[in-house]
């Protein structure tokens, strides 16, 4: 049986972003992402320690600041991604940056039981 390799692919984990700061403010809740030196492009793990607070309005819209640029997330088909999308995830959510388009696209988020 020879030509059999034990190759360990991305051994080293899936880097994520922390949310640092959520901010409840009057037209938009807003999830802070620590510095980066660069500017990630593509899959994005995003781990949300700290739950969105439940008296946030749930038709807020949701955007992610990073590196001092703040943008909406929207969803699959476009619109935009409100509270009520992410109203009592923890854990992780993926989030696709289309640098080229300019547009964050929440793929998947945590559900809690």
């Amino acid at each position: 049986m020879g030509g059999c390799f034990n190759i360990t692919t991305n051994a080293g984990g899936i880097p994520y972003l922390n949310v640092t700061n959520v901010t409840v403010g009057t037209d938009s809740v807003d999830l802070a992402l620590g510095f980066r030196r660069i500017q990630p492009v593509g899959y994005l793990t995003i781990r949300l320690a700290t739950v969105i607070p439940a008296d946030a309005t749930t038709t807020l819209p949701v955007t992610i600041t990073l590196n001092g640029t703040t943008r909406n997330l929207t969803l699959y088909n476009g619109t935009q991604a409100t509270v009520a999308d992410l109203i009592g995830s923890t854990g992780v959510i993926t989030v696709f940056n289309d640098r080229f388009n300019g547009i964050l696209q929440l793929m998947s988020k945590a559900v809690t039981a």
